[in-house]
């Protein structure tokens, strides 16, 4: 198997597992002080940058090769509070399920388990396929944690709104062959975690929705989440969608092509399974770079604005008009559920 192609984008974005590596010795981010020296380095990545180019062994032809003391020791599973790993060595596939109970919320903590938990399968040479699924009942991820963009200062607003470009850059430059096992509803940054896949299997259950739903809450989807939908669906589609904050059943993602692929609920794991194999069958490298060739310049729009973007979501989201619709629709929710 050709070795793992590094992008200029993964290049770029300090990697979570590696720098937490470097820093902490350790492969796993067991304590609380753990995550928060990582959060702690994802923060200063020049710095880091510098640290991990003094690991790297070699850059040749756009190829990173990566110092093997950084490299995880295999494993069959890998198991954190919220992410449940299980890598088949000999199929060369991992399956990680989403365990946050109650609707898998990306949280900051969440984020930071997952992106560990891609950058170590991404760093492992036998790793070539991720299927990325929910162990909660009736839903896959239902996007971003509210409770982490209201009433929060704008430093950790900032930390958080990292960590979520970051699952998006992990996972839409990924070197594997991804694909989601959609077991459940997926709105919001549920969808766009799917969407980063390259292909969606979706349990065919008309309860179920998908969709970009932002503006609902009275919030904008940012530039690559709008670029990540167009990619997709196409310009108009995606226009409709984001503006009216669409959620789409099943049968209609399919006929959009939001999703690839229905199936029925018991059967969404072993279909993403089949599919793997498909996928797999194309030789590594050529799969690999017609993927960045597609891919790279919405990821390099992210990687060169990064900073920007993230200045402009915690100018927003902390605005009263933004926390004024945020507490209003966590009074809803409190309401539902009494």
């Amino acid at each position: 198997m050709v070795p793992p192609i590094l992008s200029l984008a993964e290049v770029a974005v300090v990697s979570l597992y590696t720098v937490y590596g470097l820093l902490q010795g350790l492969l796993h981010p067991e304590s609380e002080q753990d995550k928060m020296a990582l959060r702690a380095a994802l923060r200063n990545t020049c710095g880091l940058s510098g640290l991990l180019s003094q690991r790297s062994s070699c850059s040749t032809h756009g190829r990173v090769c990566v110092s093997p003391v950084l490299v995880a020791p295999q494993r069959n599973n890998s198991t954190s509070p919220k992410i449940d790993v299980e890598f088949d060595q000999s199929t060369g596939v991992a399956v990680m399920r989403m365990q946050s109970p109650p609707v898998n919320s990306l949280s900051l903590d969440f984020l930071t388990e997952f992106c560990i938990g891609v950058e170590k399968l991404e760093m492992d040479k036998g790793c070539r396929g991720l299927i990325i699924t929910s162990n909660q009942p009736k839903v896959f991820s239902a996007g971003l944690d509210i409770m982490e963009m209201y009433g929060k200062s704008p430093e950790r607003c900032g930390e958080f709104w990292r960590a979520v470009q970051e699952m998006w850059l992990k996972l839409y430059s990924s070197n594997m062959v991804t694909i989601a096992a959609i077991n459940g509803s997926s709105p919001a940054g549920g969808c766009l975690m799917s969407m980063t896949c390259d292909y969606r299997i979706m349990a065919d259950n008309p309860r179920y929705s998908i969709g970009l739903n932002e503006t609902q809450l009275g919030i904008v989807a940012p530039f690559w989440f709008k670029d990540t939908m167009v990619n997709t669906v196409g310009h108009r589609t995606t226009e409709m969608a984001l503006e009216l904050g669409l959620l789409y059943n099943p049968s209609e993602a399919l006929k959009i092509g939001l999703v690839d692929q229905l199936v029925p609920e018991d059967q969404v794991l072993t279909t993403a399974a089949q599919a793997m194999t498909k996928w797999l069958a194309i030789p590594d490298h050529a799969r690999q770079i017609t993927k960045s060739m597609m891919r790279k310049p919405t990821v390099d729009k992210l990687t060169s604005n990064r900073e920007a973007d993230i200045q402009n979501f915690v100018s927003f989201i902390t605005k009263d008009s933004i926390q004024k619709s945020l507490r209003m629709y966590l009074e809803m929710l409190k309401k539902r559920r009494a």
